[in-house]
């Protein structure tokens, strides 16, 4: 057996594992850890025992999306809850809507303030905030009524965790594109927390929907202000900090995802992006022996990076040695083995993906035949994003401020 062969059998047998792994490690954490915690009591005790929630909205260019989402965010079940919307400079009308919100309700609070990025407005907003919690979702969320129960529940019961991230759910379902990022977060994301929240560590939380304890969040000094994706870098802080995060699938929280091919590729890349300048940040500090805990996942981070550069150097080789050299491309009996291994694997994913996911949303059997070959898309859309973004994350200069552009949110 050649060497390319060799590489090539890790090329397709790497995704698989991890499909397996996650399929493995999710089950458990279904079995042994998923819903245990019971019903939350907060909306039958008198409102002033229930902790209170300081629930963080930044917003820039949300116009089209607020005047929805404030009604079902004012009438969430949680019993003692303010909303804090922080407009970062907003060239639409954001600054009035939340003006005249804050006018109607005595629970939403606005803040305003110059262009600076996500995370500074939620410093800002972190300034004010009266409650022992803080929640933060984007100005498109729609939070399930009985989301900041769940959270507050999870944290309430496990003082070693210092945050809690929800389970978002794909709102816009019109578009071939939307249809299939509903099967990626069944069958890939919904997997892969519950795997890494069963090692008691998450690369990182839903920065859609996520509660966090304000004193930890005050005792690491914030969310930093020139990180390209605030939620993987908070995530990290927090756990480098010695505390854990709870993954809360019954938090559910529906947001717009892009629904264009060109937006899509813009968010999955400012994702490996932003996960390749945390893993650089935090390389001195993982390696310390309080941090162990952290090794698989960052040991996975490399490898997975690895694995991507090896399949498209195996993809150049192969196609010149077909090309130039007139060599077959590859061994089709062991190619299609290794398809085949790859098939089961993805398949016994997104079996057991529906059938949890199921338990929170009715109807998921209907995307079941995107979510039978999206891993595939998947793994190659990580490739491309990862091979790109890594050297935008060596060379992006890390003293300006990461401000933001308009998201794509659907047609």
């Amino acid at each position: 057996m050649s060497i390319l062969e060799i590489l090539g059998i890790f090329v397709f047998i790497y995704p698989a594992g991890m499909a397996i792994y996650w399929v493995m490690a999710a089950l458990c954490y279904y079995v042994f850890m998923e819903g245990k915690l019971g019903t939350p009591p907060f909306q039958s005790m008198p409102k002033e025992e229930v902790p209170m929630v300081s629930v963080m909205i930044p917003c820039y260019n949300e116009g089209d999306n607020l005047d929805e989402a404030i009604p079902y965010l004012l009438q969430m079940h949680y019993p003692n809850y303010e909303l804090i919307f922080i407009n970062d400079g907003s060239k639409d009308n954001t600054a009035e809507i939340i003006d005249r919100w804050a006018d109607k309700d005595s629970r939403v609070v606005a803040l305003h303030q110059e262009n600076q990025g996500k995370a500074s407005a939620l410093n800002h907003a972190l300034l004010v905030a009266k409650g022992k919690y803080v929640a933060c979702i984007d100005g498109d969320a729609v939070l399930d009524y009985d989301a900041l129960d769940y959270m507050v529940q999870s944290l309430e019961l496990n003082p070693k965790y210092g945050a809690a991230t929800g389970n978002p759910r794909v709102r816009n379902r019109s578009t071939l594109l939307g249809r299939l990022q509903v099967s990626e977060f069944s069958s890939i994301i919904g997997l892969i927390k519950r795997a890494q929240c069963l090692m008691g560590t998450i690369f990182t939380v839903s920065g859609v929907c996520c509660l966090f304890r304000k004193d930890v969040m005050e005792q690491i000094g914030g969310w930093s202000t020139n990180m390209i994706t605030e939620d993987i870098d908070v995530s990290w802080k927090i756990q480098t900090a010695g505390y854990n995060i709870m993954y809360e699938p019954r938090a559910l929280c529906w947001v717009l995802m892009p629904e264009r091919l060109g937006g899509l590729y813009k968010q999955r890349l400012r994702w490996a992006q932003g996960g390749a300048e945390t893993i650089m940040k935090y390389f001195p500090q993982v390696w310390r022996w309080k941090n162990r805990r952290l090794w698989p996942m960052y040991a996975e981070y490399f490898v997975t990076a690895i694995w991507a550069v090896l399949l498209v150097s195996l993809l150049a080789v192969s196609l010149y040695r077909k090309v130039i050299m007139g060599v077959d491309i590859y061994n089709w009996g062991l190619f299609e083995t290794n398809i085949a291994i790859m098939f089961f694997s993805f398949f016994l994913q997104c079996l057991l993906s529906l059938y949890i996911d199921s338990r929170y949303e009715k109807g998921l059997l209907q995307y079941s035949l995107s979510c039978i070959w999206y891993p595939y898309v998947y793994w190659l859309l990580n490739t491309v994003t990862l091979l790109v973004g890594i050297p935008k994350a060596i060379f992006r200069n890390k003293a300006r401020l990461a401000v933001w552009t308009s998201p794509d949110r659907g047609v």
